[in-house]
């Protein structure tokens, strides 16, 4: 009864065979949200009348009525459906789910390129005392980790496979062991090519190298390591980019609804665009020397090289540990 201590136990081998509770007062709606809460459950009430103000205001989230609803039921709740029609609690919770997930996304992206870049910033630092990047170029990379990378990835369209996922529960960690995986497998590869171009890459390239170039040394030609260090650089990020478009490991087309996302494509195309047009005409002021058409080519194609990376780890997860669950 109302007046009886919370009893855990008991509270909780009911609730777990409960499916329908009949003629239910007010009071047993709120002694059930409060109950369910105890639990560590994540509650969503609805309700339209003045006596459901209480249960509607002790949930996670308050769900009232917009037509038939009193205004004392529409000030305590969170979400008010303006059509009374409950299928669109269903487009919600599509919604919300994807919301969600686009956090997740930008947050595999964000962190894949930060622990990269401090990385590089932090060796080159210490062993070259110099940074291969000038402080224009690292306002642009800047620029595509957050600006751009907030907007592409948090603009995907809701799917109909966000409601067959279960929820997420109360103490579940925002970056999920999948997202780990991903993010330590990106960003060791990109450290390990960046490394190899920066020390390494004047050899493959057949280029002068830039190491110890000084400001009033530059030249064109000079300066063409470091412009191939920083154009690899950002074409990683940009292939990195489609890869954080899925978070699961089991998700093995990372170009699966790619063109659905016309905001995507156009900031993936205006990134591209903007990149070249910084080689071909940035010139002294950017420190970005003039490359032909084979050298932009050799910079894209590593930078590809990412989403083929990302696809074996897929599938050695597939084929020696799918039996775990690493995507919650």
């Amino acid at each position: 009864t109302w007046g009886e201590p919370f009893d855990r136990m008991a509270f909780s081998r009911v609730a777990s065979q409960l499916r329908i509770l009949a003629r239910a007062t007010p009071r047993d709606k709120l002694r059930l949200v409060s109950g369910l809460r105890a639990l560590g459950e994540v509650v969503a009430v609805t309700g339209d009348g003045t006596n459901d103000a209480l249960a509607l205001r002790r949930a996670d989230v308050g769900i009232a009525m917009g037509i038939a609803g009193t205004d004392v039921a529409k000030d305590v709740s969170g979400i008010i459906l303006l059509d009374d029609n409950f299928s669109s609690l269903v487009t919600a919770i599509k919604w919300g789910r994807n919301i969600y997930d686009s956090i997740r996304k930008f947050l595999q992206f964000q962190l894949t390129v930060n622990i990269v870049a401090l990385f590089l910033s932090f060796l080159s630092a210490v062993v070259l005392r110099e940074s291969p990047l000038t402080s224009i170029q690292m306002l642009w990379v800047n620029l595509i980790m957050d600006t751009f990378a907030s907007l592409a990835l948090a603009t995907d369209p809701a799917e109909e496979r966000h409601l067959a996922t279960k929820p997420c529960g109360r103490e579940e960690a925002i970056i999920t062991r999948s997202m780990k995986v991903n993010i330590t497998t990106s960003a060791l590869y990109q450290i390990i090519v960046m490394l190899i171009i920066l020390f390494q890459g004047h050899r493959l390239f057949g280029v002068p190298s830039s190491i110890g170039l000084r400001d009033h040394d530059w030249t064109d030609q000079l300066g063409m390591h470091y412009t191939m260090f920083f154009h690899s650089f950002v074409f990683l990020q940009v292939f990195n980019e489609i890869n954080c478009r899925k978070l699961s490991l089991t998700e093995m087309n990372v170009f699966e609804g790619f063109t659905r996302n016309k905001l995507f494509l156009g900031i993936i195309a205006f990134t591209v665009i903007t990149q070249i047009c910084f080689i071909e005409f940035g010139g002294r002021a950017i420190k970005c020397s003039d490359l032909n058409f084979w050298q932009h080519l050799v910079c894209i194609s590593i930078g590809s090289t990412s989403i083929g990376v990302t696809f074996i780890m897929k599938v050695f997860h597939r084929r020696f540990i799918s039996n775990r669950d690493l995507h919650h």
